[in-house]
C-alpha cells in the first residue's frame, strides 16, 4: 500500500493540520537547515502541528559547498531540539541539488552519513535528490547501506512510480504543485516506493533514539 507525504519549509503555510491529515497524509519532511548557518524558523510549529494529528514529522537538511562537519552539527543540533531523533519519528533527510556539490557530492554524502549517525545514534537516514542527480552524479552503491533510503524527486505525476529504480529507493517526491486541504498555496507531495512503508522507515528504538548521546550545539 502506499503512503502519502509532504515536505515543508518556511515558504509553506499550513492552515489546518486536521484537513491536510484528512487527506491521507501520513508524513511530513521538515526543513530544519540550511548550510552551516541557518536554521529554519518554521521547523517549530510544522513539527508541532504534525505531531498533534497524528503525522510523523522528520527532519531535512539543504546541504551546501560549506564545512561538513558544521553542517552535520547545526542538523543534529535541530533535530534534537524539536525531537527528531526519537522513536517513529520519519527519518532525518540530507537535501542534496545544490549545484556547488556536484563535484564532490558521493563523497559528501559518504562522510555526512558517517558523522550524523556518530553524534546522534540514529542510523535511518534519506537523501534526496531530483533525477538529474540520481541518473549522473550520486553512486548509492558507494554509500547507501540496509538504513538509508533513497528518495528522488521526478515530477511525473504518478505517486510511486518515478523514472529511475534502485533497491534502496524508497521515496517519491511526484509533484512539486500539489494540492492539499488546508495548506493554500503548492506544496510537495510524496509517496513511498514499492514495498516500503512509512512505518518501515521510521526511526526506531533498536537503532538508537539519540537519548543516550549528549544534545549537540543547536547554533554554529
Amino acid at each position: 500500500m502506499t503512503d502519502y507525504g509532504i515536505d515543508l519549509s518556511n515558504w509553506n503555510r499550513v492552515d489546518d493540520w486536521g484537513a491536510v491529515r484528512a487527506n491521507n497524509i501520513s508524513f511530513a519532511s521538515i526543513k530544519v537547515s540550511e548550510s552551516t548557518d541557518f536554521v529554519d524558523p518554521a521547523a517549530g510549529n510544522h513539527t508541532e502541528g504534525a505531531r498533534s494529528v497524528g503525522i510523523y514529522p522528520g527532519g531535512y537538511h539543504f546541504a551546501r559547498n560549506a564545512d561538513l562537519d558544521t553542517q552535520v552539527d547545526v542538523f543534529a543540533g535541530q533535530l534534537h531540539d524539536h525531537g527528531l531523533l526519537g522513536a517513529d519519528s520519519f527519518p532525518p533527510m540530507l537535501d542534496m541539488e545544490s549545484d556547488d556539490l556536484r563535484g564532490n557530492a558521493n563523497e559528501f554524502v559518504a562522510a555526512f552519513t558517517g558523522k550524523l549517525r556518530a553524534i546522534t545514534g540514529v542510523a535511518q537516514l534519506a537523501v534526496y535528490a531530483n533525477l538529474d542527480w540520481w541518473t549522473n552524479v550520486l553512486r548509492p552503491d558507494d554509500w547507501a547501506d540496509g538504513t538509508v533510503f533513497l528518495w528522488v524527486a521526478d515530477w511525473n505525476g504518478d505517486p510511486g512510480n518515478p523514472r529511475w529504480t534502485h533497491p534502496r529507493l524508497a521515496l517519491h517526491q511526484h509533484t512539486n504543485e500539489g494540492s492539499v486541504p488546508g495548506i493554500p498555496e503548492f506544496v510537495d507531495r510524496d509517496a513511498t516506493v514499492g514495498d516500503y512503508t512509512v512505518g518501515g522507515l521510521l526511526v526506531s528504538v533498536n537503532d538508537g533514539d539519540g537519548g543516550d548521546v549528549p544534545p549537540p550545539p543547536s547554533e554554529p
